[in-house]
């Protein structure tokens, strides 16, 4: 059961930077067209052309009926099966492979076969295979891609598609997409350029949004800007299957984004469209340049910032207080790319909200990078960076020579260098603060700044723990300290599932602000009494509901919804409906 969710004490959007008016026609359903479109496919193909396309396929699912009016009688086995019949099947095999990218390699062939039962598979099973279809092994998946691949999913616009983008947008055969996850493959996960291998984290992110925000998975679509890839061992491979040239930089990369940006939203106007894994300084310089003109956001920088603030809110609440008590933390910040200074920024806007500053929030802060703290004297700092730069500890190099003056009550680990939250710093930070917070935030879990095992025993089970990838609980003098995910499958999911109920025109900031604050009001006093801030992954479509709830309402507070829920439904109700299920669809075939 989750907890109500704790009133926000003034509008966020009262104090973040105004997105516009952007009013346009509303869209309303009646209550008959709302119902009678569900789980209806019309298509124009039959035969061998249904068996192939995992959209439609039910493999030997398919009734009498159905063999007959598609055109496969004689192509599948006689004998009908449920999809129950065929979810044991295949679990049962899944379940006698052993290796982790095994696992993941049947996972991806089942998904390019049969998509409702792949999903079926994902959904009964979330907690046990999501860090197998995520991280941590789709690192491995991206790392191996040239070396695994068998069959295509999604798009790829390459350097050898500038001028001819628009046509090339033409070619995906579904008109319908809600949601978008785009990536250049610049640095993904803590692995770094990985070029065209990336496209597995827009898969494996799409598959979140299904599961987890109930997408309809007809409506996706994963995407590759292959740009190049500065991967030595990438440019030398002969299997490797991207542009074998260096990145494009400066202008030629924004250009070629630009031709991107045109034509795809001209092909997908409604298109939700989720930017991951592109480096910094390309990250912010994209947000800040699309951000107002096209329904857009970047997971790194918002959607991990949503969590990570949601994990501090929730540590608020664990200590026995509220969310105003952000104002007091002192965040010690290992890491400014993309995702450290998203994170930061995310945190600072809440405290603002809270009442503070924005100067006094910036000086709740200490950043690090892999050069030292981001403070005086530094002439390398990109503008994102330079607003938490500090005047004090001048050539500062590494945090042991400052803990003791700054006491942070939080530590923030957006390193990608394991081992960085030190025993002689975790011990410290617990020595003086209840209930520190321990964010170790990096992924996959090699990249870990520390363990759940080194954060309990080294902090003496004193402290509220969340990591980027998943960590048992630890059993520890006697007692179970428990351990939470701080991924942002908790937040892009349900963000999605608002923006694409209401047919959002822009992502706000408040977007995540709203994110944030819902999710840290779930866990129960029962819940935080353990460690545990957070719900169970396995109910991840309870908490996107709740968060996709409260999107959908600021987005029509914000008049840049343009779909409200038909008469007689409340946001709710809408979105409950919205939420696609693995049930195979009644097809129907048609000459369009």
């Amino acid at each position: 059961m989750l907890a109500p969710i704790q009133t926000i004490a003034r509008p966020v959007s009262s104090i973040l930077p105004a997105t516009g008016a952007l009013v346009a026609k509303r869209t309303f359903f009646a209550p008959s067209e709302v119902y009678n479109k569900k789980q209806v496919i019309i298509t124009k193909k039959t035969g061998l052309d249904i068996l192939n396309d995992p959209k439609l396929n039910k493999g030997s699912a398919f009734t009498a009926d159905e063999k007959d009016r598609l055109g496969i009688r004689g192509l599948v086995p006689p004998r009908p099966q449920t999809l129950e019949a065929q979810y044991k099947r295949c679990k049962t095999n899944l379940d006698k492979i052993s290796d982790p990218l095994e696992k993941f390699i049947y996972l991806n062939h089942l998904q390019n076969r049969n998509e409702t039962l792949y999903y079926k598979m994902i959904l009964e099973n979330f907690v046990e295979l999501a860090p197998i279809i995520y991280t941590p092994v789709v690192g491995e998946a991206c790392q191996k891609f040239h070396k695994i691949f068998t069959q295509t999913r999604g798009m790829y616009f390459s350097t050898a598609d500038r001028g001819q983008m628009s046509a090339v947008a033409a070619n995906w055969p579904y008109d319908n997409v809600d949601v978008i996850v785009v990536t250049d493959g610049s640095r993904i996960l803590g692995l770094g350029d990985l070029g065209a291998g990336g496209m597995q984290i827009p898969i494996g992110k799409l598959t979140l949004y299904v599961c987890g925000g109930g997408i309809n998975p007809r409506n996706v679509l994963p995407i590759v800007l292959d740009v190049g890839t500065n991967n030595k061992e990438l440019l030398n491979d002969p299997l490797y299957l991207g542009m074998q040239h260096p990145r494009l930089q400066g202008e030629e990369f924004h250009a070629f984004v630009d031709e991107w940006v045109s034509a795809i939203t001209d092909r997908f106007p409604k298109a939700v469209i989720q930017f991951e894994d592109f480096m910094m300084p390309n990250a912010l310089d994209l947000l800040l340049k699309y951000k107002d003109q096209i329904c857009m956001f970047n997971d790194d920088i918002q959607s991990t910032g949503a969590i990570t603030l949601a994990s501090v809110l929730a540590t608020m609440r664990a200590r026995g207080g509220t969310f105003a008590d952000i104002k007091k933390e002192t965040f010690l910040c290992l890491g400014a790319g993309s995702s450290g200074v998203g994170v930061c920024e995310t945190i600072v806007d809440c405290i603002v909200a809270e009442g503070a500053t924005r100067e006094e929030a910036y000086a709740q802060f200490y950043m690090f990078d892999h050069k030292g703290l981001l403070g005086k004297g530094r002439d390398d700092l990109l503008p994102s960076q330079q607003v938490f730069m500090r005047k004090e500890y001048p050539g500062c190099k590494t945090p042991a020579e400052m803990l003791e003056k700054i006491k942070p009550t939080c530590l923030l680990g957006l390193s990608t260098c394991p081992k960085l939250f030190t025993k002689e710093m975790l011990s410290f930070v617990s020595s003086y603060c209840e209930k520190p917070g321990i964010f170790p935030l990096s992924n996959p879990t090699s990249r870990s700044e520390c363990t759940a095992e080194e954060a309990v025993e080294f902090t003496n089970g004193n402290l509220i723990f969340a990591s980027g990838s998943p960590f048992d609980p630890v059993e520890w003098k006697g007692k179970t300290i428990q351990t939470n995910q701080c991924n942002n499958s908790y937040s892009f999911p349900g963000i999605g599932l608002g923006l694409v109920s209401s047919r959002s025109t822009r992502v706000p900031f408040e977007t995540f602000q709203v994110c944030a604050r819902v999710i840290a009001s779930l866990g129960t006093p029962e819940m935080l009494a353990t460690g545990k801030i957070f719900p169970d992954l396995d109910n991840l479509r309870a908490v996107s509901l709740e968060v996709g709830i409260e999107v959908a309402k600021m987005a029509e507070r914000m008049n840049i919804a343009t779909q409200f829920p038909p008469k007689g439904m409340d946001w709710r109700e809408w979105l409950k409906h919205n939420m696609w299920q693995p049930e195979y669809p009644h097809i129907v075939v048609k000459n369009l």
